[in-house]
């Protein structure tokens, strides 16, 4: 399904979305993101939160472009709350270089060991292999919808540990930490977050669980939280709940964090895949017994 949104006048071409699955995935055209007018930015906005994920092709991005964009999206984060961002001049990119162990290959959410997970993230592909280096997104909403009504009424009085220390413990330990919402981050602490997220924009219900950065679910016994863990994530990743993008140097993806997990294909040999994102500050999860 294509649908297209008025652009700058009624002169020039319109915004045209075009659905890459069901429930989640648009390819969008007609735009030039570096020097979008504020409606286009607006209707981009909108379909981020509709579609969860979007891709845009042939953009003309630098890290600073991709800074301003960011900002006009919503409030840039640093980089990362342990990772220091590209440079002095660009503290807020993050980049993941693949000669620098900037691999994703795990089904993630991004950060979520903090209070305040990010809302989304913008990632620029700035070097990409010929073949392989994909990047997969899953439908966290679609994932709990189509859960059983018995699974989806346990899941929502559940609560979740997340901790990033066995992903970036040893990095903070050697390197040092950056300061992210506030605090400075000179360690990682385990957090709680709902298993069921309520999307502070739509009200849709999302499985808020990654294997990342989620350690166990608390208050059950430890093969209990295990079964649970491996039940949601085995649904997650069910084929149907997935779009999948094949990167072009200058695409850029967009993605809602609050709905989403993502996992980038190690499948490029040594070739030095290189990507800079940039992060948009979130606000504190809040589950459906929150209301």
């Amino acid at each position: 399904m294509t649908l297209t949104v008025p652009s700058r006048s009624l002169t020039s071409e319109p915004l045209t979305i075009d659905r890459l699955g069901a429930h989640h995935g648009a390819q969008v055209s007609g735009i030039d993101l570096a020097t979008a007018s504020d409606p286009e930015i607006t209707a981009v906005r909108a379909a981020l939160v509709e579609h969860k994920v979007l891709f845009f092709s042939d953009q003309q991005l630098n890290p600073d472009s991709q800074v301003r964009l960011g900002r006009r999206i919503g409030e840039l984060t640093p980089s990362h709350p342990v990772v220091p961002g590209l440079d002095e001049e660009h503290p807020e990119i993050y980049a993941l270089d693949a000669a620098d162990n900037g691999f994703a290959d795990v089904w993630h959410t991004d950060v979520t060991f903090v209070r305040r997970p990010p809302l989304g993230s913008i990632l620029r592909a700035v070097q990409v292999p010929d073949v392989g280096g994909d990047t997969q997104w899953a439908d966290a909403a679609a994932a709990y919808t189509s859960l059983s009504a018995p699974v989806r009424a346990l899941a929502d009085q559940l609560t979740a540990v997340h901790d990033g220390s066995r992903e970036f413990g040893y990095y903070l330990a050697q390197r040092g930490g950056n300061t992210w919402d506030g605090k400075e981050y000179a360690r990682l602490e385990p957090i709680e977050h709902p298993v069921v997220r309520v999307h502070p924009e739509t009200g849709r219900r999302s499985l808020f669980v990654n294997p990342g950065f989620t350690s166990h679910i608390a208050g059950v016994s430890e093969a209990e939280s295990r079964a649970l863990l491996d039940l949601f994530y085995a649904h997650l990743t069910q084929p149907e709940h997935i779009v999948r993008h094949r990167w072009s140097v200058g695409d850029v993806a967009m993605w809602d964090n609050r709905a989403t997990l993502h996992y980038a294909n190690r499948d490029y040999g040594d070739f030095r895949r290189i990507m800079h994102r940039v992060t948009l500050r979130g606000d504190e999860p809040f589950g459906p017994r929150a209301g």
